[in-house]
């Protein structure tokens, strides 16, 4: 498995990759002049990266309803599809831009916002839920016995 976490938008696409290991991180957001110049780079960073799936952030109402935002989203998708067809996960990712924004200082959200950090910070958050409800983790036995020979 691996995925490229994306958080749409019309002038930046953050994006974040993630594996099996289970470890969402951002990588630099897609910042280009038209929707079809944004297309090709995502389309190629999931070649660069051999993905296995795209998971985007899907902005659901507050009251759970589909708005236009994800209609947005939904065309962004079916476009990406005619250049790179991967399985494609929808995610709730209310205020996950929010929250992308509490892990950087107070006063330079403008600057961040420009730069796209915030964007591909709000990715991972988004692809790290993905990642966390879709890899088994090792089941942990503390009762285990110890091997007192190799130390674990």
């Amino acid at each position: 498995m691996r995925c490229i976490g994306v958080d749409y938008g019309e002038r930046r696409v953050g994006v974040a990759y993630g594996d099996e290991i289970g470890v969402a991180t951002p990588l630099p957001a897609i910042v280009k002049a038209t929707e079809a110049e944004r297309i090709d780079a995502l389309a190629e960073l999931a070649r660069q990266r051999r993905a296995t799936a795209f998971v985007f952030g899907y902005p659901y109402n507050m009251d759970g309803s589909v708005g236009f935002k994800a209609k947005e989203v939904d065309a962004f998708i079916e476009k990406l599809l005619l250049k790179i067809q991967l399985p494609v996960h929808r995610l709730d990712e209310r205020l996950t831009s929010v929250e992308a924004s509490k892990s950087f200082p107070k006063g330079r959200n403008d600057e961040l916002r420009r730069s796209g950090k915030i964007d591909s910070v709000a990715a991972s958050l988004i692809l790290q839920d993905y990642l966390n409800q879709n890899i088994a983790l090792p089941e942990y036995d503390p009762y285990a016995e110890v091997d007192e020979e190799n130390g674990y």
